[in-house]
């Protein structure tokens, strides 16, 4: 096995790899969802009128469901999901408000990763989310999230460390570059972004958590080591990479089950009667208009139950994930055949 230390680093490959890991640790905290702000929405009470974890995780699925049917990459989707956690963990949301500010967040995130020619349209996103707003709703909603987290929209996330880990690992393992399926670790990184908690991990502790259990199914002491070295030069802590991991794990272990509903990297294709195509476009244009959209209160560090601004658009939003995306066949199969913890 090569080795991590200054020889390596003093090669190019190795410059370039580890000063691009240091400018992803340098950035990491910034573009993390406040911790408290995310706390408030789990300890909040399900009822008709406030935002909780449940839905917050039934609108992630949402956009995964978006991202599928447009054929937009994993990249667009983490992004988005990143920037509605920051939104939600700044701003005081109602529930009715949750499926013009998710689309959103998909269109800006789209803007950002996707290829120009990539990039779905305004009214087809509205259309297909049923979303129940204009495309001036849209933009006023894009503008609003745009100036509370201050135009950075960019993020730096676990699916940036995750290529970036598993780029190092695979410059340095002497195994078969192909045991270590990345595609498999973006689903992995997929359904660990369906649940609030893990917005609240360092996106470096999260990528390098999936990272360890994918190298024990393999039962790779050579990689195991890589990463060892790895977690080492990002300074993860002994305690936070523990409680982490358990977590990855059984989050992992319970998608693996039949009985839940998976990230899948395949394409939707929605095929609709005739009938439900013209319900689906008189629908749109039978939405009114939002209202003027006043400014209101968002969290701070002294006071937790601030007013909510009034982003009223529309009663109504996706629940849960469309049929034919539950129907998809997930390809993680989850088994851990040997316990190789880090030493500490």
């Amino acid at each position: 096995m090569k080795d991590l230390g200054a020889e390596y680093l003093a090669g190019r490959e190795g410059v370039q790899l580890f000063g691009l890991l240091n400018l992803y640790l340098e950035q990491e905290q910034r573009f993390q969802p406040r911790e408290k702000g995310l706390s408030l929405i789990e300890a909040t009470s399900e009822n008709d009128n406030t935002l909780c974890s449940r839905l917050r995780n039934a609108k992630v699925e949402d956009l995964r469901s978006l991202t599928n049917f447009f054929g937009s990459c994993t990249e667009t989707f983490v992004l988005a999901v990143n920037i509605l956690d920051r939104f939600l963990a700044l701003m005081k949301v109602k529930p009715k408000h949750l499926s013009c500010i998710g689309v959103c967040c998909f269109l800006l995130a789209a803007r950002i990763v996707e290829e120009e020619c990539n990039i779905p349209s305004t009214h087809d996103v509205i259309r297909i989310s049923q979303c129940k707003c204009t495309a001036s709703d849209i933009k006023r909603m894009e503008k609003i999230i745009s100036e509370k987290l201050h135009y950075e929209l960019e993020a730096t996330t676990a699916l940036n460390f995750l290529h970036l880990y598993h780029t190092i690992v695979l410059c340095h393992t002497s195994e078969r570059k192909e045991i270590l399926s990345l595609d498999k670790l973006e689903a992995q990184l997929k359904a660990c972004n369906c649940r609030l908690t893990f917005s609240k991990a360092k996106p470096s502790v999260l990528a390098l958590c999936l990272l360890n259990l994918e190298v024990e199914t393999l039962q790779s002491i050579e990689l195991l080591e890589i990463l060892l070295l790895v977690k080492k030069h990002s300074k993860v802590n002994d305690a936070d990479f523990i409680y982490w991991r358990e977590l990855v794990s059984k989050c992992l272990a319970e998608y693996s089950s039949p009985e839940c509903c998976k990230p899948d990297l395949k394409k939707l294709v929605w095929i609709v009667s005739r009938r439900t195509a013209q319900n689906l476009h008189n629908s749109y244009y039978s939405v009114p208009e939002l209202p003027t959209i006043p400014e209101g209160g968002c969290f701070d560090e002294s006071e937790s139950e601030d007013s909510c601004e009034d982003m009223s658009c529309g009663e109504e939003s996706l629940s849960s994930s469309p049929s034919s995306d539950q129907e998809c066949t997930f390809f993680f199969n989850f088994k851990v055949a040997q316990k190789l913890c880090f030493p500490s």
